[in-house]
């Protein structure tokens, strides 16, 4: 008799009926929240992209350039008056324009840049000396933004006049927008038609190249020294603990570190990619540390036995046994210390990269900026035709960042051993 009790197998079967309840709604819970991510990520690439796909174009403006010898009289091609060959070209194409006010409105048209084309053009090939060409030279960034359809006709940017010359422009084929080759071949510019790309993705590249140098050995070395050969005592614990530490420090710590001692102390170059790769190092070496510790215990005990038993010291057991089998795991966690790295924006803020670099780096000790920096910048301008082109290097930094993470996945794929 059981006295009205429920029997054992029912309590047993409510809760288990309870526990399925909950697992359930726990999963759709979990389910829920990736979903909303995934929604959330959408959103996000959608606006990026929406902003940024139409700096792949520029407008530009067709003019029929007389080279005339004259303006190259004196010899020097690169002084020579360039200016000028745009303008006539303009007056020649609106030659009911002739007030003052009225053609420096004109020439407001074109960039101010078509000038500097020319010229490049003119140094590259003199045999254009004397000739007419038909070129097609970029728009100013307003003209630019109006073809879009960014900028409307009611914004005050551009007067009457202007916006009836766009017109007869366009109507005659005359004004038109080509792919951008200026957003991936120049450095960075004051005017929105003529900034590119190239200058901080070198800066990056340099930067990266000397952080890798730095982080990937003295990283791997720390963790060997750490995890096979030091004994455990206090001090060894008091630096794990610091190490990890380190880890959780704001990055700005290691830019106020990197301005103080290696600018402030060493007097090493400012804006430069070897002390930004050095302040970068700082940072991304206890992630290195610590993956490759990681790495290094995952190895079974088993393999440092096998290798001492056959007669290897510990250091080879170490170097032809542990350690490659431990590599890809570094590799990854190197990989995923570059990709933050290559986000980052404050430690080099401090130690002035945030500097306007025009030239294209061509060493380690030049002036140079890196891509986070490019987008702060151009993000804080206020032209509306730097919003395209932040958008533009958000993409390129997503680009970089979405490649390193695929490298690191598929290293471990590669090299991963399963035990």
């Amino acid at each position: 008799m059981n006295n009205g009790k429920p029997k054992t197998i029912e309590i047993v079967q409510r809760s288990l009926v309870r526990r399925y309840r909950a697992e359930r709604r726990f999963r759709r819970m979990g389910l829920g929240a990736i979903v909303l991510s995934l929604v959330f990520l959408g959103f996000l690439f959608a606006s990026i992209v929406g902003n940024g796909y139409t700096a792949l174009f520029q407008t530009q403006v067709q003019l029929d350039i007389s080279f005339d010898p004259e303006t190259f009289a004196t010899g020097e091609l690169a002084n020579a008056d360039y200016p000028r060959l745009i303008k006539e070209a303009l007056y020649k194409a609106f030659p009911q324009v002739t007030a003052r006010g009225e053609r420096r409105a004109l020439t407001g048209l074109v960039s101010s840049g078509a000038a500097f084309q020319l010229r490049q053009m003119v140094l590259a090939d003199r045999s254009l000396i004397g000739t007419r060409r038909s070129i097609w030279l970029p728009a100013d960034d307003d003209v630019d933004m109006l073809v879009k359809g960014h900028l409307s006709r009611q914004a005050g940017r551009l007067s009457e006049a202007q916006l009836a010359w766009i017109g007869q422009l366009q109507s005659q084929g005359k004004l038109a927008k080509h792919f951008n080759w200026t957003l991936f071949t120049a450095g960075d510019s004051r005017e929105p038609e003529l900034a590119g790309i190239l200058g901080a993705v070198v800066g990056s590249f340099y930067t990266l190249l000397v952080t890798l140098a730095l982080s990937f050995p003295l990283g791997v070395a720390t963790a060997v020294y750490l995890e096979e050969f030091a004994p455990r005592s206090r001090w060894t614990d008091l630096i794990e603990v610091n190490i990890n530490n380190l880890a959780a420090v704001p990055s700005i710590v290691f830019g106020l570190l990197g301005l103080a001692v290696f600018l402030g102390a060493f007097g090493m170059p400012r804006s430069a990619p070897v002390v930004g790769g050095m302040v970068l190092t700082l940072m991304t070496l206890p992630t290195i540390i610590i993956a490759s510790r990681a790495a290094l215990q995952a190895v079974p005990p088993s393999i440092r036995d096998a290798a001492l038993g056959v007669g290897a010291s510990k250091m080879q057991m170490i170097l032809h046994h542990v350690l490659p089998l431990a590599l890809p795991g570094m590799l990854t966690g190197t990989i995923i210390g570059m990709a933050r790295a290559l986000g980052e924006t404050a430690p080099l803020l401090m130690i002035g990269m945030v500097a306007f670099i025009v030239d294209i780096p061509g060493g380690f000790t030049d002036p140079a900026t890196v891509l986070p920096v490019q987008i702060y910048l151009w993000a804080d301008s206020p032209e509306r035709a730097f919003v395209e082109r932040t958008a533009a290097a958000t993409l390129a930094l997503l680009a970089f960042l979405i490649v390193m993470n695929g490298l690191a996945v598929v290293l471990r794929r590669r090299f991963e051993r399963r035990w």
